[in-house]
């Protein structure tokens, strides 16, 4: 049996993994049943279009907060909290303080991306 081997990880969001499934959809035209399971899923889900998801990933990068890595970043990107508290409970998952200042400078941005 072949053996896989992890060349790198890198964190992908739900808007990306959308995209990917669009694409082997058109690559094999029909989906296993745990893809399409996969893709009603992000069709509920997914509340922006790809072009957004990159605006508000590169703007939340922009704020160069401290300790916020890629990883939180696209989380938050695929949850959209519109709250400091919805926020909290976002980042509570992860060993990461981040300050009262921004995390309101992080809600500023995810609320412009909100419908």
């Amino acid at each position: 049996m072949a053996r896989a081997e992890i060349i790198e990880e890198i964190p992908i969001g739900l808007t990306d993994l959308k995209a990917e499934l669009i694409k082997i959809k058109k690559r094999d035209v029909e989906l296993t049943p745990r893809s399409t399971k996969l893709e009603d899923y992000l069709n509920h889900v997914v509340q922006l279009s790809k072009k957004e998801y990159t605006e508000l990933v590169g703007e939340l990068t922009k704020l160069k907060i401290p300790r916020l890595k890629d990883i939180h970043i696209i989380k938050i990107g695929d949850i959209l909290p519109e709250t400091v508290d919805e926020l909290k409970s976002v980042l509570h998952g992860y060993a990461l303080t981040v300050t009262s200042d921004n995390m309101k400078k992080i809600v500023n941005v995810t609320k412009k991306y909100c419908s």
